[in-house]
């Protein structure tokens, strides 16, 4: 089975920046399907099964092309630790309502678009919560 880390959240001001960490390990034949890495994210209170989650940012490991959501365009980056299945989410200036619990999933393209527990390896999530 494959396993996803994240780590790297906590709590900021208004303005400020984190960095979030996301690492797949598991059985080699497992980690060589992994073509795709992405952060998706959730506001809390919202119930983890039935809220749709937000796609932040995606990291295609082909041509190492990026997908950043608009919300966050300009502010967060995503980023890979060459040849490995970890990724980075540079997160600046932080608003409010970045406040939420960040997820990573590891998988096929489908699997970073779509954004279901169902498809792909999933993290526990990292909070975040950005104070005014």
């Amino acid at each position: 089975q494959v396993h996803v880390v994240e780590s790297g959240g906590g709590s900021v001001q208004s303005g400020g920046s984190l960095r979030l960490s996301c690492e797949a390990s598991g059985p080699t034949a497992l980690i060589d399907e992994i073509n795709c890495m992405a952060w998706f994210r959730q506001a809390p209170g919202e119930d983890a099964e039935r809220a749709p989650r937000e796609r932040t940012a995606n990291i295609y490991f082909g041509d190492g092309s990026t997908l950043i959501a608009d919300s966050v365009k300009g502010r967060f980056t995503i980023s890979r630790d060459n040849g490995k299945t970890k990724v980075f989410l540079q997160m600046d200036s932080l608003k409010p309502e970045d406040t939420a619990v960040y997820s990573c999933v590891a998988g096929r393209r489908y699997d970073c678009y779509v954004g279901n527990p169902e498809f792909g390896y999933w993290g526990q999530g990292t909070p975040v919560t950005v104070s005014s």
